[in-house]
């Protein structure tokens, strides 16, 4: 099995760009496509995940130009209409791809199948397609449980109320969300339970007013979409993706030393900045310029701490939690038991490979710090398992991280970017390797 080992660092002196962020490209994506005339996406990232929401959007029609060097994305949008009225789409196990075209198909009209892999057909989505159905649409799932894969006899939304869980994906919301305005008529979302990652829906908003979409809320509860509405075609400036900027503030607080991410700031459109505050209560500090956030290393104690809104981060911040003085507990991410994998459990299992207590809660985690001791990590084909436990390595030697090349998913050059950062030169892997490399200081 392909496989790096990560080699302990020194104290950190650098700075870094992240990727532009996957979240903002896909649902970018999604406006440019349903726009009326064309669209540049400015810092699109390259992905796995945004590759898989180009070709679907390219197999509907649509004319979709990448530029990976220059990291610009040109679509030609359809104004509400798809030029291919049949397709099969295949998602992967991109769950913003398959939540957001189901929603962008529900409101356009021809038939579609959208399918993925194995694991794919274990995440729910049958909230969302209720929702939708609620709507006006004919959206159906093929798996037990309201799972993948979906098929969408698409006609066109009618408006109304719709109500819709928010306790599984805050995806679900803004799927239906950036439909809503193609509706014949206003649409009301009606949120039942507390609403996980929210950040994420006022990410969606803004993203749609960006594209000339009469769009906000006060109340998260309860929306209200003006419709019919029409997306414009415009030119979109995507941020640096802010939860693969907790691997580098991370890393900081881990080996100590400061990093600086660069691009992005505390007013940015993503919640998982946020993150830093999570490391400033740990012990780090935290400081802000015109620049971007610079995060420097202290003495850790361990925080209880509910990350519901950054739960993408939780990851991160439970490698961070082994090198803390007392124990650390996270709650409020039960919901990252429907991800790439289940992030709790799976998390868990590892974090004890490396010589920790851990106990697991429905909603979260407790990581009581232990002796520390090198393993070979499993990351169960899951991009963020990959990159936060890689972060263990920094200080413990014999971190393997197994599968690497997952990270593909959203960075896929995470690793060559932690090689800089922590002063190592060279490639850490060679795709296709069969044996393990290192991230060696110079």
């Amino acid at each position: 099995m392909d496989a790096v080992t990560i080699t302990p660092s020194g104290p950190l002196q650098a700075a870094i760009r992240p990727p532009g962020s996957k979240s903002l490209t896909n649902r970018a994506l999604i406006c440019a496509a349903l726009a009326d005339g064309p669209s540049v996406l400015l810092g699109a990232l390259d992905s796995e995940d945004t590759r898989v929401m180009v070709e679907a959007l390219r197999q509907l029609g649509l004319d979709v130009q990448v530029d990976p060097a220059s990291a610009t994305i040109e679509v030609t949008g359809g104004g509400g209409r798809l030029p291919v009225a049949a397709a099969d789409l295949f998602v992967a196990n991109s769950g913003t791809t398959i939540r957001f075209l189901t929603g962008m198909l529900a409101a356009t009209h021809g038939r579609y199948r959208l399918d993925g892999i194995a694991r794919m057909r274990q995440r729910p989505i049958g909230d969302l397609l209720d929702a939708l159905n609620a709507l006006g649409a004919e959206c159906r799932s093929e798996s037990p449980g309201g799972c993948p894969p979906v098929v969408v006899d698409a006609r066109g939304l009618r408006g109304g109320t719709a109500h819709i869980r928010g306790d599984i994906s805050s995806q679900f919301l803004s799927g239906v969300l950036m439909a809503a305005p193609c509706a014949a008529a206003d649409v009301e979302l009606v949120v039942d339970g507390v609403l996980v990652s929210q950040p994420y829906v006022h990410m969606t908003l803004g993203v749609m007013r960006a594209f000339g979409i009469d769009a906000s809320a006060t109340d998260l509860r309860r929306i209200v979409v003006a419709a019919p509405q029409q997306y414009r075609g415009t030119t979109y400036a995507i941020e640096p993706d802010a939860s693969a900027a907790s691997y580098f503030w991370a890393a900081a607080a881990i080996a100590g030393g400061r990093v600086t991410v660069e691009g992005l700031g505390r007013d940015a459109l993503q919640g998982d900045v946020a993150f830093v505050e999570c490391l400033r209560q740990m012990g780090c500090g935290v400081s802000d310029s015109p620049t971007g956030i610079t995060v420097t290393g202290g003495a850790l104690r361990g925080i209880e701490v509910d990350m519901n809104a950054i739960s993408d981060t939780a990851q991160t911040l439970a490698v961070v939690a082994l090198f803390a003085e007392g124990p650390t507990t996270i709650t409020g991410i039960g919901h990252n038991r429907h991800k790439e994998t289940d992030r709790i459990a799976d998390l868990a299992r590892e974090l004890r490979k490396l010589g920790a207590s851990v106990e697991e809660q429905a909603e979260g985690l407790t990581i009581i710090p232990g002796r520390l001791q090198g393993a070979t990590i499993e990351t169960y084909n899951d991009h963020r398992m990959a990159m936060s436990l890689a972060l263990a390595g920094l200080r413990v030697p014999g971190v393997v991280i197994t599968n690497p090349h997952c990270t593909g998913k959203t960075y896929p050059r995470y690793f060559e970017d932690l090689a800089r950062v922590t002063g190592a030169t060279g490639l850490p892997y060679e795709r296709g390797a069969t044996r393990p490399e290192r991230l060696s200081p110079d």
